[in-house]
């Protein structure tokens, strides 16, 4: 007996919270949240900030095609690969430290992105910036799971979900505004330089504000869940992200092909594991919380719409239309708006469309976009009309996003946090890498460059419809939601 006592003390040691105790939020929540979404932000702004950059790298690194490819998608190969291994990790040696330790390798990612001598080192370093990305997002949302409880929970997520919003639209013009202004001469390289001195303060802000949260190290570290997921993962996001550029080789089907029986290897192994009482990766409980699953698959219907559409309406206004990437960064605007003042203000809606919102929400986005597609099919320019839509469709995607989001974690037990993020996350990226993938494809599948703004204008419409059709779909998926949302 006495024996027994010393292990459960001994085991209770370990999972003791370092400062803080359980329960406990931070002094100073507001700024505790500023910081957590502030390296959130760089993360995303990073997919698309590059993007403006690419034609100068190549003039002065003299790249090939395919490595600016892999510049441009390294970043988010590695960031989509490891962030369920990133939530593990910061689940059993804390989300504080493995917050601090992405931001650490990010930033010193990007100093030496902004430095690259050459188009090999500066593919290298975007690994490791991916690597850095994937270490510290999983914890952002567990921060947010774990500190915030009730309506200050439903706030965070909301201003979450405006990050998400809009940093991919930020990302495009501020890497229009530092190339175009060359500043000392620097050409492409203060696109990365930016993210250091804001990495630098958050570092140091973060070693004082950062709360101590309880570790469970007594489960079992599943390593080989680990590389499951991570093969799986990557045979579906690297032909997803190189295929559309590579005209999509053999290697490319061969790895979207292999990618079902590793997933379906990864969910037996999973299964097998939990039926002999042991510790999978992600537990069945988590994905069974009441109201996840079907509010995961609305919002990575939603993440597919808005990056896949993002991506073909910033082709038709540049390739197609003849407007510079800073003016198209700006015409985004009003869409990355409306999703975030949406994604702070829908709780202030009368309580009775709460229930309703999200399916409401996609109900207007779904002819939304269609009306969009029709508006520019003859290959005129963005007019105050268009403006008016892209205003409606950014407010209702964003009342469809946080409240299923809110609905996703809402009752998820606080020591599955970490997973759930994880998995929610992972599940947003994937979303939009396969959206920028397939609705790519199909756009550029209708029109090739350069072409007439007619041709471009009806490649919109058919991409436009593929996505009302996804969000018809998420708004199946969001109706199924409202029982996890009902009060109980």
């Amino acid at each position: 007996m006495t024996d027994l006592l010393l292990r459960r003390r001994r085991a209770a040691a370990r999972t003791e919270p370092l400062a803080d105790p359980p329960g406990d939020g931070p002094a100073r929540p507001g700024l505790l949240l500023a910081l957590i979404l502030t390296g959130q932000f760089m993360a995303v702004l990073d997919v698309s900030i590059v993007n403006v950059a690419v034609p100068t790298i190549r003039l002065d690194l003299h790249a090939s095609g395919a490595a600016l490819q892999l510049v441009i998608a390294g970043y988010t190969i590695v960031y989509a690969v490891l962030l369920i291994t990133g939530a593990r990790l910061g689940a059993r040696f804390g989300h504080r430290q493995f917050f601090q330790l992405g931001l650490g390798v990010f930033t010193a990612a990007s100093l030496a992105c902004g430095l690259a001598p050459g188009t090999t080192s500066l593919i290298g370093f975007r690994l490791l910036q991916g690597l850095g990305a994937a270490l510290m997002v999983p914890q952002v949302m567990s921060l947010i799971q774990r500190t915030f409880t009730g309506a200050a929970r439903t706030r965070a997520l909301g201003v979450y979900t405006a990050v998400l919003a809009g940093g991919s639209v930020v990302g495009q013009v501020v890497g229009g505004l530092l190339v175009s202004a060359d500043l000392f001469g620097s050409g492409w390289r203060p696109v990365f330089l930016v993210n250091v001195p804001i990495g630098v303060l958050l570092l140091v802000v973060g070693h004082r504000l950062l709360p101590h949260h309880p570790v469970d190290r007594t489960r079992r570290f599943d390593l080989f869940g680990l590389l499951a997921l991570a093969v799986a993962i990557g045979l579906l996001v690297v032909p997803l992200v190189l295929g559309r550029e590579l005209h999509w080789p053999l290697w490319c089907s061969l790895m979207l092909g292999a990618s079902v029986p590793a997933f379906a290897g990864f969910v037996f192994e999973e299964r097998r594991i939990a039926a002999h009482h042991g510790q999978p990766l992600i537990h069945g409980r988590v994905l069974r919380s009441p109201g996840l699953a079907p509010a995961a698959g609305a919002i990575f219907l939603i993440m597919f719409a808005f990056s896949g559409f993002m991506f073909s309406f910033a082709l038709h206004l540049q390739a197609g239309l003849g407007n510079s990437a800073l003016r198209a960064g700006l015409l985004f605007g009003p869409l990355a708006v409306g999703f975030g003042l949406a994604g702070l203000h829908w709780h202030r809606l009368p309580r009775r469309l709460h229930l309703s919102l999200p399916v409401l929400g996609l109900a207007v986005v779904a002819p939304g976009y269609l009306a969009l597609g029709l508006l520019l099919r003859s290959g005129g320019q963005l007019g105050p009309v268009g403006e008016l839509l892209l205003v409606v469709v950014g407010l209702s995607s964003g009342c469809a996003y946080s409240p299923l989001f809110a609905r996703a974690l809402s009752r998820v037990a606080p020591t599955d946090a970490a997973d759930a993020s994880g998995v929610m996350v992972t599940l947003i990226q994937l979303g939009q890498v396969v959206g920028v993938s397939l609705l790519g494809t199909v756009f550029l599948s209708g029109v090739s460059y350069p072409a007439a703004r007619s041709a471009s204008g009806h490649a919109l419409v058919v991409t436009c419809t593929v996505v009302a059709a996804a969000m018809a779909l998420a708004a199946g998926f969001a109706f199924r939601t409202r029982r996890a949302a009902a009060p109980e």
